[in-house]
C-alpha cells in the first residue's frame, strides 16, 4: 500500500481520526487511533520499556493493526493503529 503523510495536531491522550480517501473514484473511510502509552514508572530500563510496549501491542484490539511507533520519550511513546478493512 502506498502511503501519504498527513500532519495531525498536537496529541491528546487518545485521538480517533477518520480520513475519507477516494481511489479510482471509490471513496473509503480509513480509521486511525493515535494513543500515548505511558511508561510504568520513571526510571525504567530500555529492556523494561520494550516489554511494556510489547505487552500493550499484543493485548490491543485485534480489529486494529499497528502502523507506526513514534519516538520514545522519557514519560511515554505514541502508537498509531489503523482499523482493519
Amino acid at each position: 500500500m502506498k502511503e501519504v503523510v498527513i500532519l495531525i495536531p498536537d496529541l491528546e491522550k487518545e485521538q480517533n481520526i477518520e480520513i475519507d480517501v477516494r481511489i479510482n473514484g471509490r471513496t473509503k473511510t480509513m480509521q486511525y487511533r493515535v494513543e500515548l502509552l505511558d511508561w510504568e514508572g520513571d526510571k525504567l530500563q530500555s529492556s523494561e520499556k520494550v516489554q511494556v510496549l510489547k505487552h500493550r501491542i499484543e493485548a490491543y484490539d485485534k480489529d486494529w493493526e499497528l502502523v507506526e511507533i513514534g519516538p520514545p520519550g522519557d514519560k511515554n511513546i505514541s502508537l498509531m493503529f489503523r482499523k482493519k478493512l
